[in-house]
């Protein structure tokens, strides 16, 4: 792998197209966030956000990306979906200024941009499967508008995690009111080596 500030790559040089986040540069410690994985799952999950969600300062929501906070990441064992593992992350941001569309609310870019975050890296991590995809679908419900200064809380929850194809759900809420902002499903999946 590339050394710190460098974009990271997967390994397609030997075929196999799976992002280790053990491999990725170390971003900071995420020893302030909750919940009931392990430390280093939770410390790999936030490297990998820096990575790929973040990426390098004239990137795309580097700004926004950067002003995001983990505040748990969970995975409990769901016994109505037979004892299946469900991962969760939970994510805390305020909305600034260079966040807002021309009518001075969240920009639908930016919501689909926060959602793009998703727990299947954690649960690939606990399962030691690749939970590093590329986004293939995504279907957002509006919900309501979020003004400059509003606390959003982003929930994202994993759905499947299996072969190539995988899925998350997320809710975006005002944390001071409870209101939804937004709502989506999502699906990822491994790229084929032949198509990087």
């Amino acid at each position: 792998m590339e050394s710190h500030g460098s974009t990271p790559r997967s390994r397609v040089e030997t075929g196999k197209v799976w992002v280790d986040p053990a491999s990725l540069p170390h971003h900071g410690h995420a020893s302030y966030i909750g919940g009931n994985t392990p430390d280093y799952v939770k410390q790999l999950n936030y490297n990998t956000f820096m990575c790929y969600g973040v990426g390098e300062e004239d990137c795309f929501g580097y700004k926004v990306g950067k002003a995001v906070r983990f505040t748990e990441v969970n995975v409990n064992r769901k016994l109505e979906r037979q004892g299946r593992l469900e991962a969760t992350t939970i994510a805390e941001i305020e909305v600034t200024k260079h966040m807002l569309n021309g009518a001075g609310m969240l920009h639908g870019g930016c919501v689909a941009y926060l959602i793009d975050n998703t727990p299947l890296v954690v649960l690939g991590l606990i399962q030691n499967v690749n939970g590093v995809g590329v986004t293939q679908s995504m279907n957002v419900l509006f919900h309501s508008p979020a003004p400059q200064g509003t606390c959003l809380q982003i929930i994202s929850t994993s759905v499947t995690l299996g072969g190539r194809v995988m899925s998350s759900r997320c809710e975006i809420l005002d944390r001071e009111t409870g209101r939804m902002i937004a709502s989506a499903f999502l699906s990822k999946m491994q790229p084929a080596a032949s198509k990087l």
